[in-house]
């Protein structure tokens, strides 16, 4: 597994996919290396947590006991820089299914939302609910929720040194045109440090991570 995945999922149970990028990079020929990257973080879901399976009785792990499975899907993301905090939002959707249909029933399922910085360090977290109402007879529920996030804009901002050097022009023959500036450790440095990330998903048990990590 992930560690930095393993790692937010640990997290939410202790009270707490490839959906990471530092921003795109452009290979011009003559111009050198231009950096298109934003201080909005890049939102995804990561492994194993966009699932969730609850079990009748809740210690089965056999298909015949399986009582209500959801995902988590549909994700769109805002985003508000213009301040000295950056506001982010992740929208998601989630459908669920269960197995039993006799009567309505309210569901509820905990999510979280993390701020990831640099790949690894979870900087903040949040936890919430999402209702599920399944009317008489229905089998399926949809519902929708959110997690949002303050961003340093500063923290998110690469140092003006550090952007001169990726963008810089460079002309074929010289010794510096040969070296990639994103292979150079301090440059990768820096752009991990402005490298945020608003992750969201299901709050898990270990238990559930693993049953997900292993189905």
């Amino acid at each position: 597994m992930n560690f930095r995945y393993a790692a937010i999922a640990g997290l939410a149970t202790a009270a707490l996919a490839g959906c990471t990028h530092q921003g795109d990079i452009v290979v011009q020929e003559g111009v050198g290396i231009t950096a298109l990257r934003t201080t909005c973080p890049a939102v995804g879901i990561p492994d194993y947590t966009g699932d969730i399976t609850l079990f009748s009785p809740p210690t089965a792990r056999t298909a015949d006991a399986i009582d209500v499975t959801a995902t988590m899907t549909n994700v769109r993301d805002t985003c508000d820089d213009s301040g000295e905090k950056v506001y982010a939002v992740a929208n998601f959707d989630v459908f669920a299914q269960r197995r039993d249909t006799r009567g309505a029933r309210t569901v509820q399922l905990p999510y979280f939302s993390a701020v990831v910085r640099g790949g690894d360090a979870v900087t903040a977290k949040r936890v919430g609910m999402v209702t599920l109402t399944f009317a008489d007879g229905q089998a399926r529920a949809q519902a929708s929720g959110a997690g949002s996030a303050y961003i340093d804009k500063a923290s998110a901002t690469l140092p003006a040194d550090i952007r001169e050097r990726i963008t810089r022009k460079r002309k074929a023959g010289e010794a510096e045109a040969a070296i990639d500036p994103l292979s150079e450790p301090d440059i990768r440095a820096a752009l991990a440090r402005a490298n945020f990330e608003l992750l969201i998903g299901f709050q898990l048990s270990n238990d559930q991570l693993a049953y997900n990590a292993t189905r």
